[in-house]
């Protein structure tokens, strides 16, 4: 499981743009959010690296916890 801390994500449309940025890595990978604490935990067999270009692709940046 990879955690996270996201920048900017303030909506249920941050995490469906978050959701599918992700699972554009990796189809199987199960997201969770945390809107208000700005939280994100990843179950996928994606390295970390790549999970944080796609997310940053898609406009937000990622910092490990």
């Amino acid at each position: 499981m990879l955690r996270y801390t996201i920048e900017n994500m303030t909506c249920g449309h941050c995490v469906t743009t978050v959701t599918k940025a992700v699972q554009g890595v990796d189809a199987g990978a199960v997201v969770r959010a945390d809107v208000p604490g700005q939280g994100l935990e990843i179950d996928t067999n994606a390295s970390s690296e790549a999970i944080r270009a796609a997310v940053a692709a898609a406009g937000y940046r990622l910092t490990p916890v």
